[in-house]
C-alpha cells in the first residue's frame, strides 16, 4: 500500500573532457592556493636563512638553536663556528643551528662614521652606551 515500485534509470550517456576538467578544478585551485600561501614564503624563508648562516663573521652576535646568546669568536672551514656565550667560555657549535644573527659586524675595508681616531688635543666624546636600561626608559642614549 504504501511501497511504490522502484524503475531503474537508464545510464546517463558518457560526458567527455569537461565533466573531468569540472571535478579536478578544486583540487587545482587548492593545489594553486598552498603553493602561493605555503610552499613559496617557506622556500624564500629558507633561501634567506642559508644566505644569512653563509654570511656569518668573526664578532657577530647570534641566537643558537637552544636560546644560547653568544658572539662568534672562530668560523672554521667546515660546517663548524666557536660563540663566546660568556667571558673565556667557548663553544663549538653546529653554523646550522644559529637561528638569528642579532648583530652583523662590519667589514675591514669598510669605513664607518667614527672609523677615524681623535687626534691627541681634540676631546673624546663621552661614553653614552654605560647608562643601562633605566636611562633608557627616560629618553636618555
Amino acid at each position: 500500500m504504501f511501497v511504490s515500485t522502484a524503475y531503474a534509470q537508464t545510464a546517463a550517456p558518457a560526458g567527455g573532457g569537461g565533466d573531468m576538467l569540472v571535478q579536478f578544478a578544486p583540487l587545482i585551485l587548492i593545489f594553486v592556493v598552498f603553493y602561493f600561501l605555503l610552499i613559496r614564503p617557506q622556500q624564500k624563508k629558507m633561501k634567506e636563512h642559508k644566505a644569512m648562516l653563509s654570511a656569518i663573521r668573526r664578532g657577530d652576535r647570534v641566537v643558537t638553536g637552544g636560546g644560547i646568546i653568544g658572539v662568534v669568536t672562530k668560523v672554521g672551514t667546515d660546517d663548524e663556528i666557536t660563540v663566546e656565550i660568556a667571558e673565556n667560555v667557548r663553544v663549538r657549535c653546529l653554523r646550522s643551528t644559529v637561528n638569528l644573527v642579532l648583530a652583523k659586524t662590519e667589514p675591514a675595508g669598510k669605513s664607518g662614521g667614527d672609523a677615524a681616531p681623535a687626534a691627541e688635543g681634540e676631546a673624546k666624546p663621552a661614553d653614552t652606551t654605560a647608562t643601562g636600561g633605566i636611562g633608557k626608559l627616560f629618553g636618555r642614549k
